[in-house]
């Protein structure tokens, strides 16, 4: 029995009739749809939904998108991800269109059904270990967007995905920005790995806490770099600042909240006068620092320079609600918007 969240007609955005391709909230909006498309493209393969019994078309057609093709692990036959192609009725005159991709690289997140939970839950921890790049899937999901990239060109593909498939959104939108490729991306509720400073509500604590954390990073930084020896004239990290990606995050969700105090706290580093300090620990993490000082490279996959941070302050009734995809197409939602560049 299919739940009612998997139906694009009982839980979907049928008040969108007509997509502004210019409009944020309908540009995230459709993002949203596309990688709940993927959720149910891998629950249609579970439940053998196939045909007119399928339930996940209506997720990207009713935008005018058509699947072009499904991603699939390696490891578990799961679809992870898929590539839609977007063709408007020629019938139909919009004159934002030029800001509408021509194709979309989606990825869902973690399934907690038998097929697909194991290899996901493994991807899981792959994130929190900073392996995530090591993975197969994540070597199928760059190599898919180089493939649309080197048709179409970066300017006309969106990448977007959700929790899990955020991570793998953000890994490849990094890994296509140090080549020179910055790839527009939707990431829903992206996971950040650290201690839930956010949670914390005396923002005095707060606040001494981020600083007391920025001040050990920044000198296990400065500490490491000293022994690597290592060509400092070129920052990894300040090259990748032209990736301006757009973060969609919960306050309520603790998997993706620290985004909120990572951006702020670097911008109240810089107005006490202590940028310095934070340019170092923003790129850094001390799990990172600690297994470099193993020998193991690692670069932490959560930060990133620069960003787009829509912050949903919507009241919600729990976690789960907190961190879905379906809060993203409601209409009437109270978000806030900032932009982050990194200096």
């Amino acid at each position: 029995m299919a739940s009612e969240r998997e139906s694009f007609d009982l839980s979907g955005p049928l008040h969108l009739t007509y997509v502004l391709w210019d409009n944020a909230y309908h540009r995230m909006s459709v993002a949203a749809s596309l990688v709940q498309g993927v959720y149910i493209l891998e629950r249609d393969r579970q439940e053998k939904r196939e045909g007119p019994n399928a339930l996940a078309p209506p997720w990207w057609t009713f935008f005018h998108f058509q699947l072009l093709r499904p991603l699939i692990d390696d490891v578990d036959s799961s679809i992870f991800g898929a590539i839609y192609e977007f063709k408007p009725p020629s019938s139909q005159f919009n004159d934002t269109l030029y800001r509408s991709p021509r194709y979309v690289v989606a990825f869902r997140g973690t399934l907690t059904k038998s097929d697909s939970v194991s290899r996901d839950i493994e991807l899981d921890i792959h994130f929190i270990r900073q392996g995530l790049h090591q993975t197969s899937r994540s070597e199928i999901a760059i190599q898919a967007v180089r493939n649309v990239v080197a048709t179409v060109g970066d300017s006309n593909v969106w990448l977007a995905g959700h929790s899990l498939g955020s991570a793998m959104a953000m890994l490849t939108g990094k890994t296509m920005a140090k080549n020179g490729m910055f790839i527009e991306s939707f990431l829903f509720n992206p996971p950040f790995v650290s201690a839930p400073i956010e949670r914390i509500k005396d923002e005095r604590v707060k606040h001494g806490l981020r600083i007391a954390g920025s001040v050990i990073t920044a000198g296990l930084t400065i500490a490491m770099k000293a022994k690597q020896q290592k060509d400092s004239s070129i920052d990894p990290f300040a090259a990748l600042s032209a990736w301006v990606p757009c973060l969609f995050v919960n306050p309520s969700d603790h998997i993706c909240s620290e985004y909120i105090g990572y951006f702020e706290h670097r911008r109240k580093m810089e107005e006490i006068g202590a940028g310095v300090i934070e340019r170092l620990a923003t790129q850094n993490s001390l799990g990172g620092l600690l297994m470099s000082a193993f020998g193991k490279e690692s670069e932490p996959l959560h930060l990133i320079p620069s960003a787009s941070l829509t912050v949903n302050v919507t009241p919600t009734n729990d976690f789960k609600e907190a961190h879905g995809i379906h809060q993203w197409w409601k209409p009437d939602l109270r978000l806030e918007n900032k932009l982050y560049n990194y200096k």
